[in-house]
């Protein structure tokens, strides 16, 4: 097989000329390529009027070598990669003891998969429910204001990027293509199948509902067994050593492989681990507000008169700017035609995040409006991260009204410094409800100024950023964990063996993808330590 890269059509090209393309490129005749498929396929928008479409293409060819000695100059031409996944070990007939899993996010849901995979029947633990009955508590609580601490946006089967925008792309290196074999699992379950190949995939909170059903299923039918409602509270540990775990209930689970793939919200048992002496240390974070416009301005930045275009899709941005008092600001969660939802955890707290479906149609575009936070701005236990958010989050609940209405502002106001009191064009899309008023106390002063300084930035790059009446809902913190639980290099705890902290709670990932491919590597590490220790 070749991979082809770097292909540029126009953005209404017939499907055709992809072959036609093909053929001269590799001068070779029709009779000559046996087939094609997409690999990855993105667009360049410079140029609002000559938007094109870049692929990376999949071929195979007769003559292979032939036509790689003929074309060696051409670094647009080299044998495609083999991005198949390879299971590192299998679970022998004799497994003495079975893993636990504890979290059932992106990140210890894969985890669980491959172990299972792998024949070692994982049993693995979440303090939330089922997916389908947490969708109807977390839209009880948007509808009726009736919170739920264990079943909600953070807890619950699929985390929480459950109710999310449901990007599946990264930053991070991967060269063992772990991201792929994500991908593929989720097109297994059900995902479309493009997500293989655009270059920002997505899935969408009503897909991903079923997709997460489905991925249990498969679990199960190789071994592995869920426990719903099953919050571990305690650490069974000797001489350093990690032995099992505690339910609330009181139950005991017997494991010397235990994965913590706990998400970042779960403070209580960040708080247990801390006390357990599980080594942990603060690590930065951000904190900001949701901003919202009308999705079709954002679409007509971007693409000009192609907005609307059906391969386009609804357009989104990254925005980041250096304020003056030594902060980034940036945009973070970015929700083409998407809702700002509440994403309380705690009662007496108010905390906003983002969602789209798969079909980014609703009104809005949504994006957190993110400011840096260090330890330093909260001084004291590594934990004290944790109460700096709560702080901010209450402080919402105040100024919402103490009803879970967020509280909100429209941006004209937010920059000149006054109340807002009514509504303009833009409507906000968070439920329960938003109560406008002044948020310059909703945040630190130094978060308040940032944001102020970056919005009429960001306005220079995306027109209209700043129309007076889009609107700013309050507050954002759950952007990741505050904390690290540190891990050496084989995956374990520094200083409890058998523990494996993983995802985005661990402090070791950002997003479904990432944390989904952390999720895989732990796993490998905790196969590969079971099968060598049966062996001694």
């Amino acid at each position: 097989m070749l991979l082809l890269y770097n292909i540029k059509l126009p953005l209404d090209h017939p499907k055709s000329e992809l072959e036609v393309v093909i053929l001269k490129k590799l001068g070779i005749q029709p009779d000559e390529l046996l087939s094609y498929s997409v690999f990855k396929r993105s667009y360049d928008a410079r140029r609002k009027d000559n938007i094109k479409l870049i692929y990376s293409l999949i071929v195979e060819v007769r003559q292979e070598k032939e036509i790689l000695r003929r074309k060696r100059k051409d670094n647009t031409i080299r044998l495609a990669p083999d991005t198949s996944y390879k299971f590192v070990t299998q679970a022998s007939d004799n497994l003495s003891q079975r893993p636990l899993v504890v979290g059932t996010g992106p990140c210890g849901l894969f985890a669980g998969l491959i172990l299972a995979q792998m024949g070692f029947c994982p049993i693995i633990l979440e303090r939330g429910k089922r997916v389908r009955e947490r969708t109807v508590d977390t839209f009880g609580f948007w509808r009726q204001r009736k919170l739920d601490p264990e079943s909600n946006v953070q807890f619950g089967e699929g985390g929480a990027g459950t109710f999310s925008d449901g990007k599946l792309h990264t930053q991070i290196k991967d060269k063992n293509h772990l991201g792929r074999k994500v991908l593929t699992e989720f097109v297994e379950a059900g995902a479309p199948k493009e997500i293989l190949y655009i270059s920002k995939p997505h899935i969408g909170t009503l897909k991903l509902v079923k997709i997460v059903e489905k991925m249990r299923n498969t679990i199960q039918g190789l071994g592995g067994e869920f426990l719903f409602q099953s919050r571990v509270d305690d650490l069974i540990i000797k001489n350093g050593h990690l032995r099992g775990v505690v339910l609330t209930s009181g139950e005991k689970l017997h494991s010397d492989h235990v994965i913590l793939a706990i998400g970042h919200s779960a403070r209580d048992t960040f708080q247990m681990l801390y006390q357990r002496g599980v080594q942990i240390e603060a690590k930065p974070f951000s904190m900001g507000l949701r901003i919202e416009h009308p999705q079709h301005m954002i679409d007509k930045c971007h693409f000009g008169e192609s907005a609307g275009n059906p391969i386009l899709g609804a357009a989104d941005y990254k925005l980041v700017h250096h304020s003056s008092n030594g902060r980034s600001v940036y945009s973070f969660c970015m929700c083409p035609g998407g809702t700002v939802l509440a994403a309380s955890s705690e009662y007496g707290t108010v905390v906003t995040n983002g969602m789209s479906q798969y079909s980014r149609n609703a009104g809005n575009a949504n994006s957190a409006i993110m400011v840096e936070v260090f330890p330093k701005d909260y001084p004291g236990s590594p934990l004290a991260g944790i109460n700096y958010q709560r702080k901010w989050e209450q402080r919402a609940f105040e100024l919402g009204g103490r009803t879970y209405d967020a509280p909100g502002q429209l941006v004209g106001d937010f920059l000149a410094g006054r109340p807002s009191t009514v509504f303009g064009s833009v409507l906000p899309s968070y439920k329960p409800g938003v109560q406008l008023g002044d948020l310059s106390t909703s945040l630190p002063d130094f978060i308040i100024e940032a944001i102020r300084e970056a919005l009429p930035i960001f306005d220079k790059q995306i027109q209209g950023f700043v129309m007076a009446d889009a609107i700013l809902t309050g507050v954002e913190t759950r952007s990741s964990s505050p904390i690290r639980i540190v891990r050496g290099r084989d995956f374990q705890s520094i200083n409890i063996t058998g523990l494996y902290p993983a995802g985005e709670g661990a402090g070791y990932a950002g997003g479904i993808l990432s944390s989904a491919m952390d999720g895989i590597k732990v796993a490998e590490a905790v196969a590969l330590s079971i099968v060598k220790e049966s062996e001694i």
